[in-house]
């Protein structure tokens, strides 16, 4: 038998090395969750100072109300007309702080789900990342961080845990402050929205703006009522027609957020251009879109309202790393 040669042994050892390092690299960056911060769901209420008084005072009242009324005491007509009970059906939801109404529409072959959103303050419109933790590879499916947070409405957000960059502020907390390519959503603590341009504003001014919630994924769909995007603009090496997930202002505190099916004989999907249009009817003035295709992802009162699929041949949700929702 032939003696083999070092150099062969080193190439072989090399190439074991180097494949085992690679396997690292994949699993660190596509399997292994990595924690950046704990404790996801805190928020800052310091952005409402006099509305979360106002919504703590709510609270303790309607806690000593039920408290009295499961003690067999009388409670007066003006303190329960004070807080009214929720009113909800299969489409709609109502209480003292929301009104939810929920819309499906047929556009270009395509089944979209429209949720007309108005609130009393911009604190009932949340965010919340899979198993409360900011990081990566961290992930659950829409309906399970929504039914951790009982939320009357969800929808997927950026799915920032895929992302190295990018600006994560989320219930007026700081949780990543570098920058990326992306246009950045920022909805204020005053209810209104807008979106800036990669690099029009940095972290800090945002935070010092009193941001409660921003988001880096984009485009933007819309600004001032005015379409921002063309029939050529896509997503990466996203198909032209695809599920699509979008969240839209009409008004500081009115709110429509978008969930389109797409990828299957029933639904083909939408463009940008064809998103952008489509919330613009519903009177749109500023539009963003998120993470779509297979994380898009829409619940109402627990309920999975759309068909996220990510190939087309099986309907299921797939897990992602943050949630939009209202509660």
């Amino acid at each position: 038998m032939l003696p083999v040669k070092p150099h062969r042994l080193f190439a072989a050892a090399f190439a074991v090395l180097l494949t085992a390092y690679t396997g690292f690299v994949l699993l660190d960056t596509f399997v292994l969750p990595q924690t950046y911060r704990e404790n996801a769901a805190g928020a800052n209420l310091s952005l409402f100072s006099d509305n979360a008084e106002t919504a703590l005072s709510s609270a303790a009242q309607q806690t000593e109300t039920q408290s009295r009324t499961a003690a067999g005491e009388t409670v007066s007509e003006s303190a329960a007309q004070s807080d009214p009970l929720p009113q909800s059906s299969e489409n709609t939801y109502s209480d003292g702080n929301m009104t939810v109404t929920l819309t499906e529409h047929r556009v270009n072959g395509t089944a979209v789900y429209a949720a007309d959103v108005q609130l009393s303050s911009a604190q009932s419109l949340r965010t919340a990342f899979a198993q409360d933790q900011f990081g990566r590879n961290i992930t659950e499916k829409t309906s399970t961080i929504a039914a951790a947070h009982n939320a009357v409405l969800a929808i997927n957000g950026d799915y920032c845990g895929a992302q190295e960059r990018g600006i994560v502020i989320r219930n007026g907390v700081l949780y990543r402050e570098t920058a990326g390519s992306s246009d950045v959503c920022c909805i204020y603590a005053d209810g209104s929205m807008k979106t800036y341009a990669a690099g029009e504003r940095t972290a800090a001014d945002l935070t010092e703006e009193g941001v409660w919630q921003a988001f880096s994924f984009g485009p933007g769909l819309l600004a001032d009522g005015q379409i921002t995007v063309s029939a050529h603009d896509e997503v990466g090496r996203a198909m032209a027609s695809n599920p699509r997930t979008a969240i839209g202002m009409i008004s500081p505190l009115h709110y429509v957020f978008v969930v389109s099916d797409g990828r299957t004989a029933e639904s083909e999907g939408l463009s940008l251009c064809e998103l952008a249009e489509f919330m613009q009817t519903l009177g749109v003035q500023n539009a963003y879109n998120l993470d779509g295709g297979g994380s898009s992802a829409m619940v109402f009162q627990g309920r999975l309202i759309n068909k996220p699929t990510t190939t087309g041949t099986r309907i299921r949700e797939r897990s992602v790393s943050d949630i939009v929702y209202i509660g």
